[in-house]
């Protein structure tokens, strides 16, 4: 079979496996992304191993067609966090204010912590360590908005809270995300010698790039737009939205010297308060949850082998464990110094638990750019699988069952990946 039509039955495969796996999830009670990781690994070297049975292995001496799955699959994460930033709304991360602020604070504070300390001892090098602990501090809020949903408390003040919060979380992580690849990489190209001066240019570097992509974006994107919307032709807004998140994904690693994804949240930041946000938007859904999301949850169970952990299961549960506790204890802690009583705080502390897509897209850059190892990143699929599949059962246990609210009509719904 050539090279092409490997790669039609591979995504056949992958996508229709994806599909079902998410709607069996869903059956259970759990959430869509939950069984499409789960299948992606049930389908990688953990089981099966598609891409090595005899209609998709690879010829002698070529690479095969899983080089094309993971650039597929990047791109569907510059879509996801496209999206991501289409849906953040600074106006309601305003409202909810301070308790959000302090528990998204909490929330990214102490699980970096936890996560580089244990990795630290456990005799990580330290770029790998605190990689480990950038990882822990991702947020999903989508399967904790879907079981808020469910149980009618989305709209209360602690359902807001967590909504608020797990933005605010996901900046900061993309943040700290920024500076740890930017630095790993200062220091792979000048070696010991990439100290203060280095640290020093790439602190320049960030804000010259923030400050030139925010300020360009919200100068001329929607009156660009505008322009294109009146030029003829089909689909012109939603072609003129695409390429402008992939140059600034493009430029946030090539000028920026930051993770490509950090582009494409800024350039979905910029175009959230726009006419255009909600065409773009839907839009771009259909795109990407129906072609480049399969690939990307499936190909990240094709790179990830649980055979391998071996002398790590110690290690992989400490590591769950403290991804649980320290969301929890962490955010907690954050809203209960800003007025929270006790069993509010516990509530906002296990909706920030879920680690999702968000903790998937950071462990797939620190593979790419080689800041952690093959069995790292196969240890941090099972932490998010573990997180995803344990929030909605803590979520059950703390807050009373009301009447299910309706999706249709709620203000934020949460980021991709439900």
């Amino acid at each position: 079979m050539n090279h092409l039509l490997q790669l039609l039955l591979a995504l056949a495969i992958i996508i229709v496996a994806s599909k079902l796996a998410g709607a069996a999830s869903k059956r259970i009670g759990q959430p869509a992304v939950f069984g499409e990781l789960l299948v992606g690994l049930l389908l990688g070297p953990t089981a099966i191993n598609l891409l090595h049975i005899p209609a998709l292995a690879a010829p002698p001496g070529s690479a095969g067609i899983f080089p094309i799955i993971k650039d597929l699959a990047e791109i569907g994460v510059i879509f996801l966090m496209y999206l991501a930033g289409l849906e953040t709304d600074l106006k309601e991360m305003r409202k909810v204010g301070l308790a959000a602020f302090s528990g998204a604070t909490g929330g990214v504070a102490l699980p970096f912590i936890a996560g580089t300390g244990i990795s630290l001892a456990f005799g990580y090098p330290m770029f790998e360590s605190i990689f480990i602990g950038t990882i822990l501090t991702a947020t999903s809020v989508s399967i904790t908005a879907q079981t808020l949903m469910e149980l009618g408390q989305l709209r209360s003040k602690e359902g807001t809270t967590i909504l608020g919060a797990a933005v605010i979380d996901d900046v900061m992580g993309i943040i700290v995300l920024s500076l740890v690849v930017a630095l790993h990489g200062a220091q792979a190209a000048g070696g010991e010698g990439a100290g203060a001066a280095a640290i020093f240019w790439i602190a320049v570097k960030l804000v010259l790039y923030f400050v030139g992509a925010i300020v360009i974006g919200a100068a001329v994107l929607e009156r660009l737009t505008k322009w294109m919307q009146k030029l003829p032709g089909s689909e012109m807004v939603l072609a003129f939205a695409i390429t402008v998140g992939l140059i600034y994904a493009w430029s946030a690693q090539h000028l920026g010297g930051v993770a490509a994804i950090t582009g494409s949240y800024i350039a979905g930041v910029l175009y959230g308060p726009t006419k255009f946000e909600h065409d773009i938007e839907e839009r771009l859904k259909v795109i990407c949850y129906g072609f480049f999301v399969p690939i990307f949850f499936v190909s990240i169970g094709l790179e990830a082998n649980a055979r391998e952990l071996g002398g790590s299961v110690m290690f992989t549960l400490l590591i769950v464990v403290a991804s649980i506790l320290s969301k929890i204890i962490g955010s907690g802690l954050g809203v209960r110094l800003v007025g929270f009583n006790l069993k509010q705080s516990v509530q906002v502390g296990i909706g920030m638990v879920s680690r999702g897509e968000v903790a998937l897209i950071l462990a797939g850059i620190g593979l790419a750019n080689k800041v952690i190892g093959a069995e790292v990143f196969s240890i941090m699929v099972i932490m998010t699988l573990a997180t995803t599949l344990i929030t909605p059962l803590l979520l059950r246990m703390v807050f009373p069952q009301g009447q299910p609210e309706d999706q249709e009509n709620l203000v934020y719904q949460g980021p991709p990946g439900a």
